[in-house]
């Protein structure tokens, strides 16, 4: 693959899908996997703060390779021959993230209350990677308004910002950081 840093062909303020469909840069489409790629960046930076275990960061990684396959289905034209070539993520990838939610919980106290965000700083990167996820979620959506989506791509990032949620308290466990829950009467 060449090193071509830049095409110009998207002077005009259209970009191509992966199939060669030209769509504008702010199609449903673009801001659904243009969303799912700022995620993977998050993550990016959340891997790369101290403190984080072998098995966190394997689990991050996990992640991140299922986010470059969703974020080309979202990129994808799909009567395109590629599109065969790009995996589909599977009931086993949503499993995966539950039973790392479950291990994480069943050392977490109960939640009490709603979580404002902070704490310290993987726990506040982790909330960053829930709300960037729920854009995710919601731009998926709004694509499969118009034109469907596999219902396994919503369903895992709907567990995928769960998951941040329970490492955001997890990561404040470990510090020993008592939750900063919402006060109503504040």
């Amino acid at each position: 693959m060449k090193n071509i840093t830049y095409t110009k062909t998207g002077d005009a303020g259209t970009t191509a899908l992966i199939g060669g469909t030209r769509v504008p840069k702010y199609d449903d489409r673009v801001e659904a996997y243009g969303t799912v790629d700022e995620l993977s960046s998050v993550i990016g930076v959340l891997y790369d703060l101290e403190g984080l275990t072998e098995e966190i960061r394997e689990v991050l990684g996990e992640i991140q390779n299922k986010l470059f396959a969703l974020e080309s289905h979202f990129a994808m034209d799909k009567s395109s021959e590629v599109s065969k070539m790009i995996p589909l993520l599977e009931e086993a990838d949503v499993a995966y993230l539950e039973r790392h939610i479950d291990a994480m919980n069943a050392e977490l106290p109960e939640l009490r209350s709603f979580v404002i965000p902070g704490g310290n700083m993987r726990a506040s990167v982790s909330h960053v990677c829930r709300t960037v996820c729920r854009r995710a979620e919601r731009q998926g959506w709004r694509l499969n308004a118009f034109e469907a989506v596999d219902a396994i791509d919503l369903k895992y990032l709907n567990r995928l910002s769960d998951y941040f949620f329970v490492l955001a308290r997890y990561f404040d466990y470990l510090e020993h950081r008592d939750e900063n829950y919402w006060d109503s009467k504040r």
